[in-house]
Protein backbone atom coordinates (compact mmCIF):
# COMPACT_ATOMS: atom_id res chain seq x y z
CA UNK A 1 0.00 0.00 0.00
CA UNK A 2 1.07 3.18 -1.10
CA UNK A 3 2.17 5.10 2.10
CA UNK A 4 0.22 8.66 2.48
CA UNK A 5 2.04 11.92 1.86
CA UNK A 6 3.07 13.90 5.49
CA UNK A 7 3.60 17.43 6.58
CA UNK A 8 7.31 16.70 6.54
CA UNK A 9 7.59 15.38 2.71
CA UNK A 10 5.96 18.72 1.69
CA UNK A 11 8.83 20.58 3.87
CA UNK A 12 11.31 19.03 2.41
CA UNK A 13 10.41 19.25 -1.62
CA UNK A 14 9.60 23.08 -0.21
CA UNK A 15 12.81 23.49 1.10
CA UNK A 16 11.31 24.85 4.45
CA UNK A 17 9.87 24.02 7.73
CA UNK A 18 6.85 21.23 9.18
CA UNK A 19 5.66 24.65 11.07
CA UNK A 20 5.45 26.70 7.81
CA UNK A 21 3.52 23.79 6.16
CA UNK A 22 1.03 23.64 9.22
CA UNK A 23 0.71 27.31 8.77
CA UNK A 24 -0.27 27.30 4.83
CA UNK A 25 -2.30 24.16 5.61
CA UNK A 26 -3.90 26.34 8.28
CA UNK A 27 -4.30 29.26 6.06
CA UNK A 28 -2.10 31.62 8.36
CA UNK A 29 -1.25 34.57 7.96
CA UNK A 30 1.87 33.92 9.18
CA UNK A 31 3.39 32.95 5.94
CA UNK A 32 4.91 34.98 3.04
CA UNK A 33 3.05 34.80 -0.37
CA UNK A 34 6.23 33.44 -2.21
CA UNK A 35 7.37 30.71 0.74
CA UNK A 36 3.27 29.72 0.34
CA UNK A 37 3.68 29.68 -3.20
CA UNK A 38 5.96 27.29 -2.94
CA UNK A 39 4.59 24.91 -0.66
CA UNK A 40 1.36 25.35 -2.21
CA UNK A 41 3.07 24.00 -5.69
CA UNK A 42 4.80 21.52 -3.44
CA UNK A 43 1.81 19.76 -1.95
CA UNK A 44 -0.05 20.00 -5.55
CA UNK A 45 3.34 17.93 -6.73
CA UNK A 46 2.90 15.58 -4.17
CA UNK A 47 -0.90 14.99 -4.39
CA UNK A 48 -0.66 16.01 -0.43
CA UNK A 49 -4.14 16.23 1.63
CA UNK A 50 -4.92 17.34 4.82
CA UNK A 51 -5.63 14.83 7.28
CA UNK A 52 -9.12 15.75 8.43
CA UNK A 53 -9.29 14.55 11.60
CA UNK A 54 -5.92 16.07 12.75
CA UNK A 55 -6.39 18.87 11.76
CA UNK A 56 -9.93 19.12 13.68
CA UNK A 57 -7.63 18.84 16.36
CA UNK A 58 -6.00 21.62 16.12
CA UNK A 59 -8.64 24.17 14.68
CA UNK A 60 -11.81 22.70 16.80
CA UNK A 61 -13.57 22.43 13.43
CA UNK A 62 -13.83 18.97 11.04
CA UNK A 63 -14.52 20.43 7.76
CA UNK A 64 -17.39 18.73 7.43
CA UNK A 65 -21.04 20.24 7.22
CA UNK A 66 -24.54 18.19 7.10
CA UNK A 67 -28.23 18.10 5.09
CA UNK A 68 -31.25 16.73 6.23
CA UNK A 69 -33.88 15.84 4.16
CA UNK A 70 -37.36 14.34 3.94
CA UNK A 71 -36.68 12.36 1.08
CA UNK A 72 -34.75 12.05 -1.89
CA UNK A 73 -36.84 10.91 -4.28
CA UNK A 74 -38.36 13.74 -5.52
CA UNK A 75 -36.29 16.36 -8.44
CA UNK A 76 -36.23 19.11 -6.66
CA UNK A 77 -34.65 17.52 -3.51
CA UNK A 78 -31.98 14.93 -5.53
CA UNK A 79 -31.07 18.56 -7.04
CA UNK A 80 -30.58 20.54 -4.47
CA UNK A 81 -28.56 17.61 -3.15
CA UNK A 82 -26.10 18.05 -5.99
CA UNK A 83 -26.21 21.72 -5.92
CA UNK A 84 -24.93 21.72 -1.85
CA UNK A 85 -22.59 18.64 -2.69
CA UNK A 86 -21.35 21.01 -5.31
CA UNK A 87 -20.77 24.26 -3.58
CA UNK A 88 -19.35 22.22 0.15
CA UNK A 89 -16.62 20.52 -2.52
CA UNK A 90 -15.62 23.66 -3.95
CA UNK A 91 -15.30 25.21 -0.50
CA UNK A 92 -13.48 22.14 0.81
CA UNK A 93 -16.04 20.75 3.03
CA UNK A 94 -17.32 17.02 3.10
CA UNK A 95 -20.88 16.61 3.31
CA UNK A 96 -22.69 14.38 5.58
CA UNK A 97 -26.93 13.67 4.53
CA UNK A 98 -29.23 12.57 6.57
CA UNK A 99 -33.14 11.35 5.81
CA UNK A 100 -35.34 12.69 8.44
CA UNK A 101 -39.51 13.04 8.46
CA UNK A 102 -41.12 14.28 11.21
CA UNK A 103 -39.99 16.18 14.67
CA UNK A 104 -38.47 13.17 16.27
CA UNK A 105 -36.21 12.27 12.90
CA UNK A 106 -35.09 15.93 12.66
CA UNK A 107 -33.83 15.87 15.97
CA UNK A 108 -32.36 12.27 16.00
CA UNK A 109 -30.33 13.87 12.89
CA UNK A 110 -29.49 17.09 14.67
CA UNK A 111 -27.94 14.86 17.72
CA UNK A 112 -26.24 12.82 15.10
CA UNK A 113 -24.59 15.19 12.89
CA UNK A 114 -23.55 17.18 16.78
CA UNK A 115 -21.77 14.12 18.12
CA UNK A 116 -20.34 13.84 14.87
CA UNK A 117 -19.05 17.02 15.26
CA UNK A 118 -20.02 19.17 11.88
CA UNK A 119 -19.29 22.45 11.89
CA UNK A 120 -23.15 23.24 10.57
CA UNK A 121 -25.81 21.85 9.22
CA UNK A 122 -28.16 22.72 6.18
CA UNK A 123 -31.82 22.06 6.57
CA UNK A 124 -33.61 21.23 3.19
CA UNK A 125 -37.34 21.82 1.96
CA UNK A 126 -39.93 19.46 3.40
CA UNK A 127 -37.90 19.42 6.77
CA UNK A 128 -37.77 22.87 7.86
CA UNK A 129 -41.40 22.95 8.39
CA UNK A 130 -40.20 19.63 11.36
CA UNK A 131 -37.20 21.76 12.10
CA UNK A 132 -39.34 24.89 13.48
CA UNK A 133 -40.11 22.45 16.32
CA UNK A 134 -36.77 21.29 17.60
CA UNK A 135 -33.77 22.90 19.74
CA UNK A 136 -31.02 23.04 17.83
CA UNK A 137 -28.13 22.25 19.95
CA UNK A 138 -25.96 24.47 21.08
CA UNK A 139 -23.03 25.51 18.91
CA UNK A 140 -24.54 24.08 15.95
CA UNK A 141 -24.52 26.96 13.04
CA UNK A 142 -27.99 26.35 10.73
CA UNK A 143 -29.14 27.36 7.45
CA UNK A 144 -32.45 26.38 6.63
CA UNK A 145 -33.75 26.55 2.66
CA UNK A 146 -37.22 27.23 2.73
CA UNK A 147 -38.88 28.63 5.51
CA UNK A 148 -41.08 31.30 7.39
CA UNK A 149 -38.57 33.75 9.01
CA UNK A 150 -36.53 32.34 12.97
CA UNK A 151 -34.18 34.26 14.44
CA UNK A 152 -32.04 30.54 15.57
CA UNK A 153 -31.16 30.10 11.47
CA UNK A 154 -30.30 31.71 8.57
CA UNK A 155 -33.32 31.17 5.66
CA UNK A 156 -32.23 31.00 2.03
CA UNK A 157 -34.77 30.27 -0.27
CA UNK A 158 -36.69 30.97 -3.79
CA UNK A 159 -39.37 33.58 -3.73
CA UNK A 160 -42.17 30.90 -4.46
CA UNK A 161 -44.88 33.30 -4.07
CA UNK A 162 -43.47 35.09 -6.47
CA UNK A 163 -42.72 32.78 -9.25
CA UNK A 164 -46.36 30.92 -8.89
CA UNK A 165 -48.13 34.30 -9.59
CA UNK A 166 -45.72 34.81 -12.90
CA UNK A 167 -47.07 31.88 -13.90
CA UNK A 168 -50.53 32.55 -13.29
CA UNK A 169 -50.65 35.81 -14.98
CA UNK A 170 -48.91 34.26 -18.01
CA UNK A 171 -52.12 31.70 -18.14
CA UNK A 172 -54.38 34.42 -17.53
CA UNK A 173 -53.17 36.68 -20.05
CA UNK A 174 -54.06 33.62 -22.70
CA UNK A 175 -58.03 34.40 -21.77
CA UNK A 176 -58.96 30.89 -20.82
CA UNK A 177 -61.12 31.95 -17.56
CA UNK A 178 -59.93 31.31 -14.14
CA UNK A 179 -56.41 29.13 -13.53
CA UNK A 180 -56.89 25.98 -11.85
CA UNK A 181 -54.13 25.26 -9.60
CA UNK A 182 -52.51 21.31 -8.94
CA UNK A 183 -50.68 22.26 -5.38
CA UNK A 184 -48.18 20.26 -3.64
CA UNK A 185 -48.47 19.13 -0.92
CA UNK A 186 -50.34 20.56 2.64
CA UNK A 187 -47.40 22.24 5.36
CA UNK A 188 -44.48 21.90 2.52
CA UNK A 189 -43.62 25.84 2.62
CA UNK A 190 -42.60 25.80 -1.02
CA UNK A 191 -46.32 24.35 -1.55
CA UNK A 192 -47.77 26.90 0.60
CA UNK A 193 -46.01 29.92 -1.11
CA UNK A 194 -46.60 28.77 -4.88
CA UNK A 195 -50.12 28.34 -3.60
CA UNK A 196 -50.84 31.77 -1.89
CA UNK A 197 -48.72 33.30 -5.39
CA UNK A 198 -51.54 31.72 -7.67
CA UNK A 199 -54.44 32.92 -5.30
CA UNK A 200 -52.70 36.48 -5.02
CA UNK A 201 -52.60 36.81 -8.84
CA UNK A 202 -56.12 35.92 -8.99
CA UNK A 203 -56.85 38.52 -6.79
CA UNK A 204 -55.49 40.91 -8.43
CA UNK A 205 -56.67 40.29 -11.83
CA UNK A 206 -60.21 40.13 -9.98
CA UNK A 207 -60.60 36.83 -11.03
CA UNK A 208 -62.84 33.98 -9.17
CA UNK A 209 -60.40 30.80 -7.73
CA UNK A 210 -61.71 27.31 -8.38
CA UNK A 211 -60.78 24.78 -5.56
CA UNK A 212 -57.13 23.78 -5.92
CA UNK A 213 -56.21 20.21 -6.44
CA UNK A 214 -53.76 18.23 -4.58
CA UNK A 215 -50.52 16.46 -4.99
CA UNK A 216 -48.00 14.99 -3.53
CA UNK A 217 -45.62 16.09 -5.71
CA UNK A 218 -45.32 13.08 -7.90
CA UNK A 219 -45.99 12.25 -11.15
CA UNK A 220 -48.61 9.59 -10.43
CA UNK A 221 -50.40 12.52 -8.13
CA UNK A 222 -50.42 14.38 -10.89
CA UNK A 223 -52.05 12.03 -13.60
CA UNK A 224 -54.69 11.05 -10.49
CA UNK A 225 -55.61 14.90 -10.06
CA UNK A 226 -55.83 15.03 -13.81
CA UNK A 227 -57.91 12.41 -14.12
CA UNK A 228 -60.63 14.84 -12.05
CA UNK A 229 -59.67 18.05 -13.68
CA UNK A 230 -63.71 19.41 -14.25
CA UNK A 231 -64.45 19.89 -17.87
CA UNK A 232 -64.35 23.58 -17.79
CA UNK A 233 -60.96 24.38 -17.25
CA UNK A 234 -58.66 25.44 -19.66
CA UNK A 235 -55.76 26.40 -18.03
CA UNK A 236 -52.88 25.25 -14.75
CA UNK A 237 -50.52 25.65 -12.80
CA UNK A 238 -48.88 22.97 -11.64
CA UNK A 239 -47.11 23.75 -8.51
CA UNK A 240 -43.98 21.13 -9.96
CA UNK A 241 -42.83 19.92 -12.90
CA UNK A 242 -43.64 16.20 -12.12
CA UNK A 243 -46.99 17.14 -11.09
CA UNK A 244 -47.18 18.53 -14.58
CA UNK A 245 -45.75 15.47 -16.58
CA UNK A 246 -48.40 13.45 -14.98
CA UNK A 247 -51.33 16.04 -15.55
CA UNK A 248 -50.30 15.70 -19.52
CA UNK A 249 -50.70 12.23 -19.47
CA UNK A 250 -53.89 12.58 -18.03
CA UNK A 251 -55.19 15.08 -20.20
CA UNK A 252 -53.74 13.18 -23.12
CA UNK A 253 -55.97 9.87 -21.82
CA UNK A 254 -58.88 11.69 -22.00
CA UNK A 255 -58.73 13.27 -25.15
CA UNK A 256 -58.12 17.00 -24.37
CA UNK A 257 -54.84 18.65 -26.23
CA UNK A 258 -52.41 20.59 -24.60
CA UNK A 259 -51.87 23.50 -25.30
CA UNK A 260 -55.13 23.85 -27.33
CA UNK A 261 -57.98 22.93 -24.68
CA UNK A 262 -55.96 22.86 -21.85
CA UNK A 263 -52.50 25.42 -20.99
CA UNK A 264 -50.35 23.97 -18.94
CA UNK A 265 -47.53 25.39 -16.92
CA UNK A 266 -45.18 23.79 -14.11
CA UNK A 267 -42.16 25.18 -11.46
CA UNK A 268 -38.62 23.81 -11.55
CA UNK A 269 -37.70 23.49 -14.88
CA UNK A 270 -36.46 20.56 -14.16
CA UNK A 271 -33.58 18.68 -16.92
CA UNK A 272 -36.12 17.50 -18.78
CA UNK A 273 -38.96 19.75 -18.75
CA UNK A 274 -37.83 20.50 -22.41
CA UNK A 275 -38.74 17.02 -23.56
CA UNK A 276 -42.16 16.86 -22.22
CA UNK A 277 -44.76 15.85 -24.93
CA UNK A 278 -45.43 19.37 -25.85
CA UNK A 279 -42.42 20.75 -24.46
CA UNK A 280 -43.36 22.79 -20.53
CA UNK A 281 -43.84 26.29 -20.26
CA UNK A 282 -42.09 26.35 -16.70
CA UNK A 283 -40.84 28.50 -14.08
CA UNK A 284 -37.01 28.22 -13.56
CA UNK A 285 -35.56 27.87 -10.22
CA UNK A 286 -31.84 27.82 -10.05
CA UNK A 287 -30.97 24.86 -7.73
CA UNK A 288 -27.24 25.74 -8.33
CA UNK A 289 -27.33 29.39 -7.30
CA UNK A 290 -29.90 27.98 -3.93
CA UNK A 291 -27.39 25.60 -3.16
CA UNK A 292 -24.58 27.58 -3.51
CA UNK A 293 -26.32 30.58 -1.06
CA UNK A 294 -26.80 27.84 1.44
CA UNK A 295 -23.45 26.75 1.94
CA UNK A 296 -22.13 30.18 1.38
CA UNK A 297 -24.35 31.60 3.94
CA UNK A 298 -23.12 28.23 6.19
CA UNK A 299 -19.79 29.22 5.84
CA UNK A 300 -20.20 32.80 7.07
CA UNK A 301 -22.27 31.44 10.26
CA UNK A 302 -19.56 28.89 10.90
CA UNK A 303 -17.24 31.88 11.05
CA UNK A 304 -19.59 33.71 12.97
CA UNK A 305 -20.22 36.66 10.29
CA UNK A 306 -23.64 37.86 10.17
CA UNK A 307 -25.78 36.68 7.27
CA UNK A 308 -28.96 38.24 6.26
CA UNK A 309 -31.04 35.84 4.59
CA UNK A 310 -31.10 35.07 0.76
CA UNK A 311 -33.94 35.35 -1.73
CA UNK A 312 -33.46 34.34 -5.26
CA UNK A 313 -36.51 35.24 -7.97
CA UNK A 314 -37.46 32.41 -10.42
CA UNK A 315 -38.16 33.44 -14.00
CA UNK A 316 -40.66 32.01 -16.64
CA UNK A 317 -39.28 29.65 -19.07
CA UNK A 318 -41.84 29.99 -22.06
CA UNK A 319 -42.44 26.65 -24.41
CA UNK A 320 -44.91 24.84 -26.21
CA UNK A 321 -47.78 24.11 -23.33
CA UNK A 322 -49.00 27.52 -22.95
Amino acid sequence: MQRRVSMADVAAAAGVSGQTVSRVVNDSPRVDPATRGRVERAMADLGYRPHRAARALRTGRTETIGLIVSTLASVGNSRMLQAIADAASDRGYALTVVTAAGADAVAQGFARLHDQGVDGAIVLNEATAAARGVDVPEGLALVVVDSAPDDRYVVVQTDHAAGAATATAHLLALGRGPVWHLAGPAGSYAADERERGWRAALADAGTSVPESLRGDWTAASGHTAGLDLPAEARAVFAANDQMALGLLRALAETGRAVPDDVAVVGFDDVTDAADYRPPLTTVRQDFDALGAAAVAALADAIAGAPSAGVVLTPELVARASA
